[in-house]
């Protein structure tokens, strides 16, 4: 089986973890910024960073409208943070108008921008995931968490009663940079809905 391509969203954020966890895992990993780049792709990173930003920036490099028409046709996608933020249908305190945070509309879900509070706020901690054999180590930076998600959602990890990491089909999105702990495994992950491999469950920070 090929090695798949898998994109990152460069258009601002920790974009250049991502590309080095997505390489440890397997990946043939490349920057996305382009309407080509994106049709090139088998799957897609959005990584965190500022919500409101990179919807402006979707907006200005016209990629909004392709990006939501591959995620609708079923294209592999992981997001963290403002990722998670991002592939929601909807967002609460989305930001001022004219600047809000636009949802891509991937996952079911309603999720709450900066909800466990601004940045002196920032945290972290080891949770049980699902589907891995044992923790993730997450680190927490004005960190969203999912309101209210659909019957099709799957919990995969939750904080304080309040759910951190989801998945509904192929995609994934979490709260958190499991990336700036040297956690590979949600990228392994991604690679499994790509048809790549199954995720090895074992590697990352937290063994």
């Amino acid at each position: 089986m090929s090695t798949p391509r898998v994109g990152v969203l460069a258009l601002q954020g920790d974009t250049r973890e991502h590309l080095a966890a997505l390489r440890e895992a397997g990946a043939d990993a490349t920057t996305v910024r382009r309407i080509n780049e994106l049709e090139a792709v088998d799957a897609l990173v959005i990584p965190g960073g500022e919500s409101t930003t990179m919807s402006h920036l979707l907006r200005e490099f016209e990629l909004l409208e392709p990006l939501r028409a591959r995620l609708a046709e079923g294209m592999p996608a992981y997001g963290s943070c403002a990722g998670m933020i991002l592939l929601a249908t909807e967002i609460l305190d989305a930001g001022a108008e004219g600047r809000a945070a636009v949802p891509l509309k991937a996952i079911d879900m309603t999720v709450r921008r900066n909800a466990f509070g601004r940045q002196v706020d920032s945290f972290e901690g080891d949770f049980p995931f699902e589907g891995l054999d044992d923790r993730v180590h997450a680190v927490f930076i004005r960190a969203p968490w999912v309101a209210e998600h659909g019957d099709g959602v799957e919990v995969l990890g939750t904080v304080d009663g309040h759910p951190v990491a989801v998945r509904q089909g192929n995609v994934i999105a979490v709260a958190f940079h499991p990336e700036l702990a040297g956690e590979t495994r949600l990228h392994e992950m991604l690679l499994g809905l790509n048809g790549y491999r199954e995720p090895a469950g074992s590697r990352g920070r937290s063994e």
